[in-house]
């Protein structure tokens, strides 16, 4: 089993920071690519970010140049760092994964979420 947890979701004002922070734990063999969604009241998930194991990057329009992904692939973990905060990124931020297990079976993993709110 595999598990994804997130870390560091709260409530910021507009043009504030948050990091989030995701651990993935359990029969892990390797962690491939890493990747940060998001859903917002009434609207369907939307991809954020994603970082390959090599550490390649890639970002949605709408936080290019205000996101950072970044991984730490001993600590099996990935981050996002969010600046320049906007009220549209609030959102239940969800991390995602491509998992090789111990028995090398690659499998896509999903944690359980964390809020993030941005509000004056």
């Amino acid at each position: 089993q595999v598990q994804l947890v997130e870390f560091g979701g709260g409530l910021v004002q507009p043009g504030g920071s948050l990091r989030l922070s995701c651990a993935a734990s359990g029969s892990i063999f390797r962690v491939n690519a890493m990747a940060w969604y998001r859903q917002a009241p009434g609207k369907q998930r939307e991809w954020v970010a994603r970082i390959t194991r090599g550490s390649t990057t890639n970002y949605a329009d709408s936080v290019k140049g205000r996101f950072t992904i970044s991984r730490d692939n001993a600590k099996n973990t990935v981050y996002l760092q969010m600046n320049s905060l906007k009220p549209e990124d609030t959102a239940v931020y969800y991390c995602n994964a491509d998992v090789v297990n111990n028995n090398y079976n690659e499998y896509n993993y999903w944690g359980q979420g964390t809020q993030v709110a941005v509000s004056s």
